[in-house]
């Protein structure tokens, strides 16, 4: 994992294995260049013009030994024409300079970013730098790849920075340590992240952490009435796990904010079975279980002064002859009977029962996150995540937060129109509606399950994870942006 920190020291004077300075389209040269091109007389300049360096979002131009300057090595990174970098580009930067790094084995890089935004710069280039670095091995054997050279990123900020720079960076190594376990676990296939693997991992973050965890069995579970959870677990060989997380740094009786997060470890579909093609993708169904293990992580190591619960429904969703069919019948936590008219519409029954069970908690708000319906997919495509809620405060909130850390959320309409479409002859509900408006729909059948309290549905489906190519894996999204909503909940 890598250490961040902050150092005070000049461009110049800097002795590490390499400095990284940002020169925008034209050659125009940020603060720390034109401190480097001084103390070279001229040398930086000369060699920008040499290789015709264009200045780009996301180009690298390594330098070495320029005269006068402490640093064996200069990473010119390009900044773009805009005399702040935009979250987007700040992130690609941080990627590109780590990535730059790491070709050329070094152990330690120290960052400048520009004066202008270099606080919200410095907190995109950190997740960047986690972008490039990230490796999963866990299931790896011989084709395992040793880990990134790059052990230590340090920033030189502005001298005006300082007090926020140092604020700011604790946030960001908290989200991106968050973020990292995220992609963890949804990285892990789906005979390795089992619900009892989910419940274990919980566990560890107790004494890791000191998060009350509470798991809880098939027995509790029944207990508690969620007949609508334990309904999806009936085809599988995996006993479910019901996981209460608990953090208390506010008050004793102040409301806390409740995650609520999605983890069907693997999804067949039930009886409504999937396509085989790409149902590998569906390991990816605990993305919003995994969401919430990644905030309460950094929620932990940021200790604000709030009380945070995170809730994790976890199961399979599989087939033997003790399957939920089609046309079944159960009661769900509330009381509200639900007629199945698909086995494949399932995160929105596990999700239910842990909505029902947040009203004990008295919550300032509550917020699901959720690889809901392919129906968002096809509205929002992959950079936008899917936003419904019951209160404009809470919506804006977490849509402000999504844009400042480039963790985009789209709202989406929350009607009692919609609700007709879910009426059954059979039972209080259909799980289900027709396909048209299908990411509505299945947040209206949740919103029947939220209706005291402030409430927020994310359908993360098209961004949780990228299903091909050499980035193919879990995105950690939307960790950073639920990070900056419960830090913002300081100021």
């Amino acid at each position: 994992m890598i250490e961040f920190s902050l150092r005070a020291d000049h461009p110049s004077n800097t002795k590490a294995d390499a400095v990284a300075v940002a020169v925008h389209e034209g050659q125009k040269l940020s603060w720390a260049a034109q401190e480097l091109d001084k103390s070279s007389k001229g040398a930086l300049a000369a060699a920008l013009k040499t290789a015709s360096f264009a200045g780009r979002c996301g180009s690298v131009l390594p330098l070495f030994n320029l005269p006068g300057v402490a640093a064996t090595r200069v990473l010119v990174f390009g900044a773009g024409v805009d005399a702040a970098l935009a979250a987007k580009d700040a992130r690609a930067t941080g990627k590109a300079v780590a990535a730059a790094a790491v070709e050329l084995t070094l152990s330690e890089v120290t960052i400048f970013p520009l004066a202008e935004g270099a606080v919200d710069s410095m907190q995109q280039i950190v997740m960047g730098v986690s972008d490039a670095t990230y490796r999963y091995d866990e299931t790896k054997g011989v084709s395992a790849k040793p880990k990134p050279s790059l052990k230590r990123v340090r920033f030189g900020m502005p001298d005006d920075t300082a007090k926020a720079a140092a604020a700011a960076l604790k946030v960001s190594v908290a989200t991106v340590h968050g973020m990292e376990f995220t992609k963890y676990l949804g990285n892990l296939p789906a005979n390795f992240c089992t619900p009892t693997r989910l419940g274990e991992e919980a566990k560890k973050l107790v004494k890791s952490h000191g998060l009350k965890v509470t798991v809880m069995d098939r027995k509790a579970i029944e207990k508690l009435g969620m007949g609508s959870f334990l309904s999806v677990t009936n085809g599988s060989e995996q006993p479910p796990r019901f996981i209460v997380f608990e953090y208390a740094g506010g008050k004793k009786n102040e409301a806390p904010t409740v995650f609520v997060g999605k983890g069907v470890t693997f999804d067949t579909g039930g009886i409504s079975i999937k396509p085989a093609a790409e149902m590998d993708h569906m390991k990816w169904d605990m993305s919003g279980a995994g969401t919430v293990f990644g905030v309460m992580k950094a929620v932990a190591e940021l200790k604000p002064k709030q009380n945070i619960v995170g809730l994790v429904v976890a199961c399979e969703n599989h087939i033997n002859g003790k399957a939920t069919k089609p046309g079944d019948v159960f009661t769900s936590m509330s009381g509200q009977t639900i007629e199945v008219l698909n086995t494949d519409a399932e995160g929105r029954l596990i999700l239910c029962d842990a909505l029902t069970y947040a009203e004990r908690f008295k919550p300032r708000a509550v917020i699901d996150i959720a690889t809901l319906t392919g129906a968002c997919v096809v509205a929002l495509g992959s950079h936008n995540a899917g936003i419904f809620s019951n209160n404009d405060a809470l919506a804006d909130s977490i849509i402000a937060s999504g844009k400042k850390m480039n963790d985009r959320f789209w709202r989406m309409p929350l009607e009692e129109d919609y609700q007709e479409a879910l009426s059954s002859n059979f039972a209080d509900m259909a799980n289900v509606a027709g396909r048209e408006g299908g990411a509505i729909t299945a947040a209206c059948f949740l919103w029947r399950f939220a209706k005291k309290y402030n409430w927020a549905h994310l359908d993360i489906a098209g961004v949780a994870y990228k299903g091909s190519g050499k980035e193919k894996g879990a995105t950690a999204r939307p960790v950073a942006a639920l990070v900056d909503y419960v830090m913002a909940g300081e100021k």
